[in-house]
C-alpha cells in the first residue's frame, strides 16, 4: 500500500513510520502545519523533519507556505472547537495531496499523541477522505508513546513542549496569577 503519512512533527513520526513500514507499505511523509506558531517554531519543526526524513530514506512533500492566517481565520471566535477546525484543515490537505498522488489512502501522526482527540480525528479523517475519494487509514500509535519519546531523544532531535497552535502555546507558558479580592 502507497500510504500518505501527514506529519505534525518529526519526533511524532518515529514510532508511526516504523510501525508502516513494518505493515510493509510504501510510506511518503507530507509537511502541512499552518497552525504552528511562531513562525520560528514552524521552520525549526520542518528543519528537524527534513533532517530525519533525510536520514529514514523517507520521500517528503512539504508546503513551504506558511498561512497561519488561514488557520486563524478558520478559528477565530470558535476558539473552543480550534482541535476540529485545525484537524479538518490538515486532513483536508492530506487527503487532497493522497488522491493528486495516487496514493491508496493518508493518515496522520497526530494519531500518536497521547494529547490529540483520536476519536474526533478518526472521524473528520473518515469523512474527509470520503469526501476527497481517498482511503483514511486509521492506527493508533498511542501504544509506542513511549519509545518514540526515547528514540528522539537518542537522536537529539529538537522536542517541542505545545502543538504548535498559539492557543496551545498560551496554555502551555501563562499561568495567571490570582487576584486578590
Amino acid at each position: 500500500m502507497k500510504l500518505l503519512l501527514h506529519i505534525c512533527c518529526a519526533p511524532c513520526a518515529i514510532y508511526p513510520l516504523k510501525i508502516l513500514r513494518e505493515a510493509g507499505m510504501e510510506v511518503h511523509g507530507l509537511f502541512h502545519n499552518p497552525n504552528i506558531h511562531p513562525y520560528q517554531e514552524f521552520q525549526r519543526r520542518l528543519q528537524t523533519l527534513e533532517e530525519y526524513a533525510a536520514t529514514e530514506s523517507l520521500p517528503l512533500i512539504v508546503h513551504h507556505r506558511y498561512d497561519l492566517e488561514e488557520f486563524i481565520q478558520l478559528v477565530v471566535f470558535r476558539e473552543a472547537q480550534r482541535c476540529r477546525f485545525c484537524y479538518g484543515l490538515r486532513l483536508r490537505i492530506a487527503a487532497a495531496t493522497a488522491r493528486q498522488g495516487k496514493f491508496d489512502a493518508f493518515t496522520t501522526t497526530l494519531l500518536y499523541s497521547r494529547y490529540q482527540n483520536h476519536d474526533l480525528i478518526r472521524d473528520i479523517g473518515q469523512q474527509v477522505g470520503q469526501e476527497v475519494g481517498v482511503t483514511f487509514y486509521y492506527a493508533d500509535y498511542r501504544p509506542g508513546w513511549r519509545e518514540g519519546i526515547e528514540e528522539s531523544k537518542r537522536l537529539g532531535m529538537y522536542r517541542q513542549q505545545y502543538c504548535g497552535c498559539i492557543y496551545s502555546e498560551k496554555e502551555r507558558y501563562y499561568k495567571p496569577r490570582r487576584e486578590k479580592s
